[in-house]
């Protein structure tokens, strides 16, 4: 697969503050890939160095196979974070203006506008100004516009924020559409079960440093299948069991986690002793507890 970008030990500091330490990654045509890290981790500031906001104090930034240059970005497709809409435009007026100014001439922009709107459902507000608009509406017409001009390279910093679920399933559909088409996507999120289940590979990075990254399927796979889903009626005496760590108790079932190595197999045998046992699956860690045990209590306040 042909690589789109790539960082090679990328640093940046502003003033005494490391925003990022030595950072390598990269990203492949048709892939999908979240980066993640609590607030302050220097997310943010990895993208700004990708797309040429500002500049590495050291390493090298590559775009589709050469070093980064402006005319490279007429090829990506960039959502930042704080969002940037002219609020007394209408909606079809600002996306046909921002089209242009990617390059694109005023009838193709308009028939791409429309076809995009039809296509997220908006078609009704099209010509409607944007403060009229809901923050999920508006975000809608900030994502059409990163997309109108067609980038191979797309680069969306927290992109769900302010969706309802329905819309959010919308832009995560129209986004698996665009990785099957051959585009590589990039998000920063702090879902992580959106990110568990629309990315192949990750990078976690905390205080500017990488701390976990690789293939999602790979690194899942470093940890221990020691998660349990019970559902059941009856006594939960169960729950005293040597082999468990911990448990969180919710209103249909209990998660479980093991001891290191526990045998599973006995605990059902005392579960079904005391109890009906419905449902009882022993799984891999999501993403967050992942999450939570790597970056624990080393991320910034």
């Amino acid at each position: 697969m042909e690589v789109l970008v790539e960082l090679q030990q990328v640093s940046k500091s502003y003033e005494e503050k490391v925003a990022v330490h030595d950072l390598s990654l990269k990203i492949e045509a048709g892939s999908m890939f979240g980066l993640l890290g609590p607030n302050g981790a220097g997310k943010t500031s990895t993208i700004r160095m990708m797309i040429g906001i500002t500049r590495p104090d050291s390493g090298a930034v590559t775009l589709f196979g050469k070093p980064f240059s402006a005319a490279a970005l007429q090829r990506v497709g960039y959502l930042p974070e704080e969002r940037g809409l002219y609020r007394k435009m209408k909606v079809i007026e600002q996306l046909v203006f921002l089209a242009e100014l990617r390059g694109l001439g005023a009838a193709e922009a308009t028939r791409r506008a429309k076809e995009w709107c039809e296509k997220l459902q908006i078609a009704d507000v099209m010509n409607k100004k944007t403060e009229e608009l809901s923050k999920g509406m508006q975000q809608k017409i900030q994502f059409i516009s990163t997309l109108l001009h067609d980038p191979e390279l797309i680069i969306m910093d927290e992109p769900f924020s302010g969706l309802d679920p329905v819309n959010a399933v919308l832009l995560q559909d129209t986004l698996l559409e665009l990785k099957k088409q051959g585009n590589a996507v990039l998000f920063s999120t702090h879902r992580m079960d959106q990110v568990e289940k629309l990315c192949d590979s990750i990078c976690l990075i905390n205080k500017g440093a990488a701390v976990l990254s690789g293939g999602m399927r790979e690194i899942k796979s470093r940890y221990e299948r020691n998660h349990l889903v019970v559902q059941y009626e009856g006594s939960d005496g169960f729950l005293g069991h040597p082999a468990i760590e911990s448990y969180k108790t919710y209103a249909d079932r209990v998660e479980i986690r093991l001891k290191p190595h526990a045998n599973a197999q006995d605990l059902l045998r005392t579960a079904a002793a005391t109890s009906t046992i419905t449902k009882f699956e022993l799984a891999e860690p999501s993403l967050e507890e992942i999450f939570i045990e790597t970056v624990g209590g080393r991320a910034d306040a």
